[in-house]
């Protein structure tokens, strides 16, 4: 099977018979995400995910969904250091799931669990978590694991009904970020949305109302807040506190639209006093472990 949903590549449906030696070991070494720029996340994960990241949305085929971005440039992903560990103290539950994940039927009313068998954590020898016991029957881990991925597909369900309100009330619209390095290099991050505040603010009594009802209206300023993530991210990767940017949100894809200038987080480069910014950023490999359960990965979102 060729290599599908950004980070698997050989994903096969689990089976008691093929799988009965198989163990996964389940560490902290994320080098699986090296390459991936951007990960889905549910609606549930926004109040973890506007501490370190910004959160917008992407095209599907039929609706839009959120997205952390991970890196400003393709194949780039700022929260993995060099020892293959994430740095941000909050992991997406799209990554945490991995090396498993849920095969969907057609008519979508059946799932099957299935497992990437070319994860490095897969083996026979007994190193991790045993997904079954001599006799066939699941372990305790895989039966977290199945509660783990039930839940995750229970909240992407209840977020793509908010996607869906969204663009019933045509409140996204696309966004661009470009930026310059201090050696001149322009970077441009493309093919992503946002929520219109203007939009947000021209809604009708009723439609607020209704979007707070459901707690959507608290989601969509949490989306707006997480955008002043992109400061740290940049600086993280141009290596500097010192560039020139712009976030622009593009009517109808044209580019023509209104510039809209960051404030005080957007240095200039000319001759004003540069004021160097504690980082707030992340932790390396020098941060704070988190134990690990017998589950080998956090059930919560």
């Amino acid at each position: 099977m060729a290599k599908q949903l950004l980070i698997y590549n050989q994903v096969e449906p689990i089976n008691s018979n093929k799988h009965r030696n198989l163990s996964v070991k389940a560490g902290d070494d994320y080098e699986f995400a090296r390459s991936i720029n951007s990960v889905p996340i549910i609606a549930a994960e926004f109040p973890n995910a506007v501490a370190e990241y910004p959160i917008v949305f992407a095209d599907t085929a039929d609706n839009v969904f959120p997205v952390v971005i991970l890196g400003l440039r393709k194949e780039e992903n700022l929260y993995i250091n060099d020892q293959g560990k994430w740095t941000a103290k909050y992991v997406p539950a799209f990554i945490r799931r991995y090396p498993f994940v849920f095969s969907i039927s057609d008519n979508n009313e059946s799932f099957t669990l299935c497992i990437d068998e070319e994860f490095s954590g897969c083996n026979e020898e007994g190193r991790g978590e045993r997904l079954f016991d001599d006799d066939g029957q699941q372990m305790q881990y895989l039966e977290n694991v199945l509660e783990f991925l039930k839940g995750y597909q229970a909240h992407f369900q209840r977020t793509e009904i908010f996607c869906k309100k969204l663009k019933e009330l045509d409140l996204l619209e696309p966004m661009s970020a470009q930026f310059t390095t201090p050696k001149g290099e322009k970077v441009n991050l493309t093919g992503f949305k946002v929520i219109d505040r203007n939009k947000l603010k021209e809604l009708t009594g009723d439609q607020f109302k209704e979007l707070a009802k459901t707690d959507e209206l608290e989601l969509t300023y949490v989306h707006i807040q997480s955008m002043r993530n992109f400061n740290l991210m940049i600086e993280q990767a141009m290596g500097t506190d010192t560039y020139m940017g712009d976030i622009r949100q593009d009517n109808n894809g044209t580019g023509n639209s209104k510039k809209t200038k960051k404030k005080s987080t957007v240095r200039k480069t000319s001759n004003s006093k540069k004021t160097k910014k504690k980082s707030t950023a992340r932790k390396t490999s020098s941060s704070k472990k988190t134990k690990k359960k017998s589950t080998a990965r956090k059930t919560s979102y």
